[in-house]
């Protein structure tokens, strides 16, 4: 699993930028009973740095949720409801 355009299981794209310039990339590997997840993320000079968790089936699940949750509670704020 990748966010689309940034990046595939082998994380052999981390850098590049494709379309919309997001500046991020995930990747997630299975890895014997759980996954490895990588995040790649400029610091704040604008260098490259990647974050590496590994989680068990249950932790990938809880983050998976957690992630969901997030960005469906960020969507909600961003667009704004139409007049009625």
């Amino acid at each position: 699993m990748s966010e689309p355009g940034q990046g595939d299981r082998r994380g052999d794209r981390r850098g590049e930028r494709t379309g919309r310039e997001a500046g991020w990339s995930l990747s997630a590997t299975p890895e014997g009973e759980g996954v490895r997840l990588e995040l790649g993320l400029p610091d704040l000079g604008g260098r490259p740095v990647t974050a590496v968790i590994r989680l068990d089936r249950g932790e990938a699940r809880a983050f998976a949720r957690a992630l969901l949750a997030a960005a469906g509670d960020a969507t909600e704020r961003t667009f704004v409801e139409p007049d009625r």
